[in-house]
């Protein structure tokens, strides 16, 4: 019988007839057989045979290395009573510790979210393990405060590394971590100031450090101050990348400044940076922003013919433009089309479309569209199950949003505040209150705790049936949650209180919002209602103080402000005034405050009442409209437009 490399294994095998002569395969069998029963379940995490029998192993022998291995295995598992085991036994036996060690047990901290844990391993490094700290140990440990969102305490921990006799200097990484965590806390000016002491410390920006501080400048709508750090950059030899165009060209966008992007995108082309599908993706976005869809299809078409594959982010975003349009019908057959060629739309495009169609009146494709996501086998989520009962709601089918919402439950998905908030408002518009209440109760039954907009619902639903007294007590229990009203709770308070007979607690309330946040603040709703029952009581001069403070604030007037006067001048005076003076006035104080667009909708009120103008006030607004800048800003505006 012929000798083959598999006989003569089975024949060193077959030498081996007691294991256990062996110390290292005696470990190995025992460990290999327990493993398989318990999975180490009363194994000790080191076992000891494994450092007792090194000695007698002949060409095996524990050194450092095998601890370093057993520290980043331990560590990457986020096993770390083993791991400390395993640092204990190295300070028994006076191994040597590298910052390497370190820095996998720092990931390992901000893996499991415990950054405390990683910032307090640092501070024991030189006393208790004797090993010397560099910036790469610092950085480690200040990437993962700062990934876990807790910037005070990153700059907390920077200023005491930096700032005390720890003997380490920031690098550039140091750096591009603490301006980022001063830019997601606002704190922009004191990021430049460490900025331009970047080269006093020897080092110089990198593309990284300047697209961080751009970002936090661009989100400061401080645009024209990120768009020159671009020509600095360059001056200084820092060539921009993609990215750093893309975080200047989504600034703009979202500021509307299409001309400039336009211009920026020309410069990119000069630099060498080609457009992403990031670049593609904000600017389409922006133009949808703007209302231009026909542009941003042209710009997809470009997009596809400079061979940059559009993605789900770009479709969804044509497809929310033209709902946001009211062209809910085109984003179905967008969405179509692209299904044939094989992208598939997400949970949220679906809500998009079942939304924009139902507030288009357009029920019947919204149940089609919904019947024809569930045959595709897309399951739906929370936000289009809510989209799809708030549109029910809205079409006054209450009974089908109720069963929507039980078969919501026994899908297992639960519903939202958002979900709730639809139904209640849903009840309330027809008239069954009570179904509205017994709907509330049953949400907090089902743990979902309502928020600021459940509680305005609940309370404009309350004011409009008459029902102040339980308005003021669900005001009160909102108040009592720590939840601020917003503007929708105020204004239905006051409308409650004005409705009832109570003027002067609604201008009270009115005066507690002017010292509330800028979503609580009056709008042109808040002040309609309060003009309307002061001019109701026959208080014509109180009603034009209000109408002062409603400009002093900001607050333009709409057509219900110039009805609620005109009706006032004409059924309240003696003899009555057809109100042409009262709106040229308007229009005259508008003009000198520079809000010419109010100014304007004024004047085209006065014309649909057939209330011309004056000449010289036709004169102010005209000449204000037509300012050389204007001007420039619309031409800019057509030559934009015919760009994309």
């Amino acid at each position: 019988m012929p000798i083959t490399r598999s006989s003569l294994n089975l024949k060193k095998i077959s030498l081996i007839r007691n294991p256990c002569e062996f110390p290292y395969f005696c470990w190995f069998f025992s460990i290999r057989s327990k493993t398989t029963l318990t999975q180490y379940e009363s194994d000790a995490p080191i076992p000891d045979q494994i450092f007792k029998s090194a000695a007698q192993m002949g060409s095996y022998k524990s050194g450092d290395s095998t601890f370093y291995s057993l520290i980043e295995n331990y560590a990457n598992s986020c096993d770390f009573r083993t791991l400390f085991q395993v640092f204990d036994r190295m300070k028994r036996e006076r191994r040597v510790f590298i910052e390497k060690n370190f820095i996998v047990v720092f990931r390992a901290y901000g893996k499991a979210h415990i950054p405390e844990k990683a910032i307090e391993l640092f501070g024991r490094m030189v006393d208790e393990f004797q090993c010397r700290r560099t910036v790469r140990s610092f950085n480690s440990v200040l990437n993962v405060v700062i990934q876990e969102g807790l910037f005070h305490r990153a700059l907390e921990f920077y200023d005491y590394v930096v700032g005390g006799k720890a003997g380490i200097s920031p690098n550039v990484l140091s750096f591009n971590l603490i301006i980022k965590a001063m830019c997601k806390l606002g704190l922009v000016d004191r990021a430049i100031e460490v900025f331009r002491e970047m080269p006093a410390q020897k080092c110089e920006p990198d593309v990284f450090t300047y697209c961080t501080l751009m970002d936090g400048l661009c989100k400061e709508d401080r645009i024209d101050e990120a768009v020159l750090l671009l020509d600095e950059m360059q001056i200084e030899g820092c060539f921009p990348s993609s990215v750093t165009f893309n975080v200047l060209i989504n600034g703009l966008c979202k500021k509307g400044d299409m001309a400039r992007v336009t211009k920026l995108v020309d410069n990119m082309f000069l630099k060498g940076c080609v457009p992403n599908e990031v670049t593609y993706n904000t600017i389409i976005n922006g133009l949808c922003l703007k209302g231009k869809l026909d542009n941003a299809v042209s710009l997809l078409e470009r997009m596809v013919a400079s061979k940059c594959v559009p993605n789900d982010i770009t479709y969804g975003t044509l497809i929310n433009g033209l709902v946001k349009q009211g062209k809910s019908v085109d984003g179905v057959c967008l969405l179509s089309s692209l299904e044939e060629r094989g992208h598939h739309g997400n949970e949220y495009v679906y809500s998009a479309l079942v939304s924009g169609l139902f507030k288009e009146g357009k029920s019947e494709e919204a149940m089609g569209l919904w019947k024809k996501m569930v045959e595709k086998g897309c399951q739906p989520n929370v936000v289009v199950y809510s989209a799809l009962t708030d549109g029910l709601c809205r079409d006054g089918k209450l009974d089908e949003a109720k069963e929507i919402l039980c078969e919501m439950v026994n899908k297992g998905c639960t519903p939202n505040a958002f979900t709730y908030s639809s139904l209640i408002k849903g009840f309330f518009k027809t008239g069954n209150s009570q179904k509205a209440i017994q709907l509330w109760k049953e949400m907090a039954k089902n743990n979902c705790m309502p928020n600021e907009i459940c509680y305005s619902v609940l309370i404009n639903g309350l004011c409009e049936d008459g029902k102040l007294r339980e308005a003021l007590m669900v005001w009160t229990h909102m108040l009592g949650h720590g939840l601020r009203p917003d503007v929708v709770a105020y204004s239905s308070m006051i409308h409650g209180l004005c409705n009832a007979g109570s003027v002067e607690l609604g201008l009270r309330l009115f005066n507690e919002m002017l010292c509330q946040e800028s979503d609580s603040q009056p709008d042109v709703v808040t002040y309609n209602i309060l003009l309307r029952a002061l001019c109701k009581q026959n208080s014509i001069s109180r009603a034009i103080d209000l109408l002062n403070s409603m400009l002093d604030q900001g607050c333009d007037p709409d057509l219900v402000t110039c009805n609620i006067f005109l009706s006032t001048l004409s059924e309240k005076l003696n003899p009555p005034q057809d109100g042409r003076e009262f709106l040229d006035e308007l229009v005259v104080r508008l003009h000198k405050r520079q809000r010419i667009v109010g100014a304007a909708k004024i004047i085209e009120v006065m014309l649909q009442k057939f209330l011309p103008p004056k000449a010289s006030t036709w004169e102010r607004v005209i000449l204000e409209l037509c300012k050389p800048k204007k001007v420039r800003a619309i031409i800019d505006r057509c030559w934009n437009s015919l760009f994309f």
